[in-house]
């Protein structure tokens, strides 16, 4: 569901390169050239989808089906569940308390888990998936 986004990428007249997500415009990397824009469009994608989580706002799906040669930014495997966690409890009216009494933890906890810069094992996202109505499904596919 969140696990790549597709780019725009541009070059500005000196050249440098700026990349840019269509369904996350806040979202935006510049870099001397493709590689060093590419490199950090994944932390200027991660940082804007932590602003919608901060201001309670629903995580846009990325549009993949627009061109299938775009170059796509993957997320992290454990932002993808953060960020699915977090739509599936806004999708059911679902707030951090019920989560957190459903998973039998604090409050904090749950606070700590949603945040896309916060290590959290795949034991509790798991148990946070299962408290939303889902469940993680891992498939292994060959690198580009």
């Amino acid at each position: 569901m969140f696990q790549s986004y597709p780019v725009d990428i541009f070059y500005d007249e000196n050249g440098t390169v700026i990349v840019k997500f269509e369904d996350v415009p806040e979202a935006i990397s510049v870099g001397a050239n493709l590689d060093a824009a590419l490199a950090w469009a994944q932390d200027a994608l991660i940082v804007a989808l932590s602003g919608y989580i901060d201001e309670q706002r629903d995580i846009p799906i990325p549009d993949v089906s627009l061109d299938n040669n775009k170059e796509t930014i993957c997320l992290p495997p454990q932002v993808v569940m953060k960020l699915s966690i977090y739509q599936s409890m806004r999708n059911r009216g679902m707030t951090i308390p019920d989560i957190a009494k459903c998973m039998d933890v604090e409050v904090e906890t749950i606070s700590w888990l949603l945040s896309l810069d916060h290590d959290t094992g795949l034991s509790m996202l798991g148990q946070a998936l299962e408290c939303v109505g889902k469940m993680l499904v891992i498939d292994i596919k060959e690198a580009a």
